[in-house]
Parts: C-alpha cells; sequence; structure tokens
C-alpha cells in the first residue's frame, strides 16, 4: 500500500513538476517567496485592525501563534521522518526540474509552506468572511498556488503539500475556534460586505 502511494506520488510529482516554461520559471519562484507576499499580509493586517479595533491585537497574536506552531511542527516531523525531497531523491536524478538550482533542505515531508499558508488561511476565513463576501475563496487560492509552486520548483511531492496543507489547515481552524470559544463573534453593520 505504502509502495503504490509512493509510486503514484511521484509519478504525479514527475507530471506537474514537468509542466514548465520560462514565465512560470520566474512566477512560480517568486509566487515561493514569503517576502512577496509582505504587502497581502499589510492589506490583511489592516483589514483586521479596521473591523475588531482592539481585539485585532488579539487576533494578530494567534496569526503568530497559528504560524509558529505549524512551521515548528512540519519542521520537526520533516527531520524525524527523513523523507528525502525530490530534487535530493537518487533515483529522480535528471527528473527534476529546478529553478536557480535552489533545493533547499535535505528532507521535505511534510511541506512547512503548504502548513504556514493553510493554517493562515482558516484562521482567517472566520474573520473575515462575513464583510469580504469573496475572502474565502481568495484566501484558499492564493494558498493553492503558493503550495502548487513547491512542486513546479521542484522540492515537493503532491503528497508533502497534501499532508501539510491538512496539517495548517487542521491548526487555523482550531485556532479560531478556540478564539471564538473566547470572545463572542463581532458582528459590524459599518463594514458593507464587498460584492
Amino acid at each position: 500500500m505504502l509502495e503504490t502511494l509512493n509510486h503514484t506520488d511521484t509519478w504525479l510529482f514527475l507530471l506537474l513538476n514537468g509542466l514548465h516554461n520560462g514565465l512560470f520559471d520566474f512566477v512560480m519562484y517568486w509566487i515561493s517567496d514569503r517576502f512577496v507576499w509582505i504587502p497581502m499580509y499589510a492589506v490583511l493586517m489592516y483589514l483586521l485592525i479596521r473591523q475588531y479595533k482592539w481585539r485585532s491585537l488579539v487576533i494578530l497574536l494567534l496569526v503568530a501563534l497559528t504560524i509558529t506552531t505549524s512551521d515548528q511542527i512540519t519542521y520537526h516531523l520533516k527531520n524525524y521522518l527523513a523523507r528525502p525531497r525530490p530534487c535530493h531523491a537518487a533515483a529522480l536524478q535528471g527528473l527534476v526540474h529546478t529553478v536557480r538550482d535552489s533545493c533547499g533542505g535535505p528532507y521535505g515531508f511534510m511541506s512547512g509552506h503548504a502548513a504556514n499558508v493553510f493554517a493562515l488561511a482558516l484562521l482567517l476565513i472566520p474573520f473575515l468572511k462575513n464583510s469580504y463576501r469573496y475572502f474565502p475563496l481568495f484566501i484558499i487560492v492564493w494558498a493553492a498556488v503558493v503550495s502548487y509552486s513547491r512542486i513546479y520548483l521542484g522540492v515537493h511531492y503532491p503528497g508533502d503539500i497534501v499532508v501539510g496543507a491538512l496539517l495548517g489547515a487542521s491548526i487555523g481552524f482550531g485556532y479560531s475556534r478556540i478564539y471564538f470559544l473566547i470572545f463572542k463573534p463581532v458582528h459590524h453593520s459599518k463594514v458593507p460586505p464587498v460584492a
């Protein structure tokens, strides 16, 4: 069973990683860079402050806790499980497309990028979905594209992404539930839904 899963994961990786061209090399490299998204994070912070006032400080601390939890769990599991990244796998040498010879650390299961972006997405959806109708769709598509970029760049198998995304989503959702157990949901009529 495990061998079949690994074979399917490798086949799907080679299929998705093989869909490359010069333009996508450039785009996916930058999509994968965490610092590129700082303006978007700043906008999200502004929206939270605008809607939740002083409670936004609690939410921002929760964001930091969520990302730290997600990042630390994936880091330690990655080193414990020790599954080589596809770009480091001896059996795939010469078959993996990488960009700028970037491969990262030796191990890739599970994806920290996927865990972190899905943790952030699932944490923030309950806070912003009522005021911004398309926010859930936007943030999930964003998380999926960032996660896919890791396969494109040759540093993660699809299984690394799926498991990382599920872990991150669970962490983000769990922390948002804890917040709403402590604080009652805030409904602001002053912030109309964006069509």
